[in-house]
């Protein structure tokens, strides 16, 4: 099963000033001619008539850089899968929740975030089009606005309306909820993904995280300095190594509901970027490391 020809979806793009590229049939991997994306991503109708034309079947990209886009994904949770302990509230069920949750502490009451260009995707999560501020730049982001979140900008691309993705985990279209223009991106959102290199996380913030036990905020912020240090002391040539090593034994302290998921990212991709860590080198190698972590959660601190 496939929903309308993706041809009027790309063209439509590509009006807005998006730049598109094709993905493979019911996948979200780009196809192989198409290696180098964001550069060969483009508004160009007569190529894009060309390219779908011939590959009726192919999926749709918008790559997120090129249009000045940063899209937030919402997704919803996989079978049998829990929220962390810092997002296990009443009425917290998948991303939009998380995200809703966010707006209501950082967006003072200002709804606006709801109206703009807005897709469902195959299981039911949400895609929000926002547009980026002039001579601003974002990275990609995964699970550190908070559970189920994920950002997609420079470097990064989605898979556009129209197109028809079947995966082990679902399948479904991706389908235009709000067609409306891409909102700018919120001030309160932006200032939430600003770059770790100029947005520092400080002790005070894990207390402020966890005033309901002082002597574990105590213990959590030493745990985190120490890692840290140990990161701003690696000699070149170890210094991938040391993050990886520090990021996994933080991630223990997340999965066991110690440390709130995005100040330990903040903290290890600063520290990272302080050393001269590539910017993309150093938010996957934490990621990465603190998901393993989160595997093997600490025992209690005594």
């Amino acid at each position: 099963m496939r929903p309308t020809n993706v041809l009027p979806y790309a063209l439509a793009a590509a009006r807005r000033g998006w730049h598109v590229f094709p993905l493979r049939t019911r996948a979200k991997r780009p196809v192989r001619t198409f290696t180098d994306w964001e550069r060969h991503a483009t508004t160009d109708p007569a190529a894009i008539r060309t390219h779908w034309g011939a590959h009726p079947a192919h999926n749709l990209a918008v790559a997120c850089g090129p249009s000045g886009l940063v899209v937030v994904d919402l997704d919803t949770p996989k079978d049998e899968e829990q929220p962390p302990p810092e997002w296990a509230r009443p009425g917290i069920t998948n991303g939009a929740d998380v995200f809703a949750a966010l707006a209501e502490e950082h967006a003072d009451g200002d709804m606006g975030w709801r109206e703009t260009f807005t897709v469902m995707t195959r299981r039911g999560g949400l895609h929000l089009y926002y547009a980026t501020p002039e001579n601003a730049s974002y990275r990609n982001t995964s699970g550190r606005l908070g559970w189920l979140i994920d950002t997609r900008a420079t470097g990064g691309y989605v898979v556009g309306p129209g197109s028809y993705v079947a995966d082990t985990d679902g399948r479904g279209p991706y389908k235009v909820l709000n067609p409306g223009d891409a909102a700018p991106l919120p001030a309160w959102l932006a200032t939430l993904l600003e770059p770790a290199r100029r947005r520092p996380v400080t002790s005070g913030q894990v207390h402020q995280a966890l005033t309901h036990s002082p002597g574990l905020a105590t213990y959590v912020t030493r745990a985190l300095r120490g890692e840290v240090d140990r990161v701003l002391a690696a000699k070149e040539g170890s210094r991938n190594h040391t993050l990886n090593k520090a990021a996994f034994a933080v991630g223990t302290l997340v999965g066991a509901g110690m440390l709130p998921k995005h100040l330990a990212e903040d903290q290890l991709t600063n520290a990272a970027l302080q050393i001269g860590l590539d910017a993309d080198e150093a938010e996957n190698t934490v990621r990465s490391g603190i998901q393993a972590g989160i595997r093997r959660p600490r025992g209690a601190a005594a």
